[in-house]
């Protein structure tokens, strides 16, 4: 599987899977079901509940145009919606564990949901999603022309564990936080210092130790002489303590 190297806001690089352009087939069409089950109850609903006639009677092309794009519209905003909202996900997207992440580490906005939304039209509306077949064949990171114009990917998750599994931590009944600070952090962050912390500790890594460590207290705004504890100790209560705020206690 061809992989994506992504440097991290922990300055950091990290390997990713891409999604395989019949992943990313699969979800299209499974959105496009979604959609299409939306229309065919919405019609149901007005031919059978409301008297669609009683709506359209005396409507010209036009208005009638309108009424339909009206009445249909979150089908059209429907990817630009969710993706805003899940993180880089549709529902066939989640479905098929893939997601949509920035190559420079950072997450992606709604300006990059919008632009790669607005390119579906030259992608796949206007040419049967030949054009972005064709990029998606020739790019490195099997981007389609919305993902080169907004400096995004699409990432396979099925080999990484879920974001809410990695950041857990034991804590027993009676732990005491040290640092309130790590509200600063996000779920992303921790990640990020777990995934790479528990590597750089296999392999002895002092470097990266040291360069979370320096990172975390910048973030953090802390005085490095006052932390009462090795790197790795630090690093392991900044992690814990970030569960315990959070909640998020296994």
């Amino acid at each position: 599987m061809d992989q994506i190297a992504i440097n991290t806001s922990q300055n950091v690089n990290i390997n990713f899977t891409l999604a395989g352009i019949g992943e990313r087939i699969l979800a299209f069409f499974i959105d496009l079901i979604i959609k299409g089950f939306y229309v065919f109850v919405l019609f149901w609903v007005m031919r059978n509940i409301l008297d669609y006639s009683d709506f359209t009677r005396g409507m010209d092309g036009w208005s009638l145009s309108a009424f339909i794009l009206i009445i249909t519209f979150p089908i059209h905003i429907y990817t630009l919606v969710l993706e805003t909202i899940m993180e880089g996900q549709t529902f066939g997207k989640k479905l098929m564990k893939i997601k949509v992440v920035k190559i420079d580490g950072y997450q992606a906005g709604f300006g990059d949901y919008l632009m790669r939304w607005i390119f579906r039209l030259v992608d796949i509306y206007s040419n049967s999603g030949i054009v972005g077949i064709i990029t998606m064949v020739a790019s490195k990171n099997h981007q389609r022309l919305g993902d080169i114009a907004t400096g995004t990917a699409v990432i396979s998750l099925k080999n990484n564990v879920n974001i809410s599994h990695t950041i857990l931590e034991q804590l027993k009944e009676d732990y005491v936080p040290t640092f309130p600070q790590v509200i600063l952090l996000s779920d992303n962050d921790i990640r990020i210092i777990k995934e790479n912390f528990q590597k750089a500790l296999k392999s002895d890594d002092r470097q990266i130790i040291n360069r979370l460590t320096a990172r975390i207290v910048e973030i953090l705004k802390l005085e490095p002489d006052s932390i009462p504890f090795t790197q790795r100790q630090f690093i392991r209560v900044v992690i814990k303590d970030y569960n315990f705020y959070t909640g998020k206690d296994s």
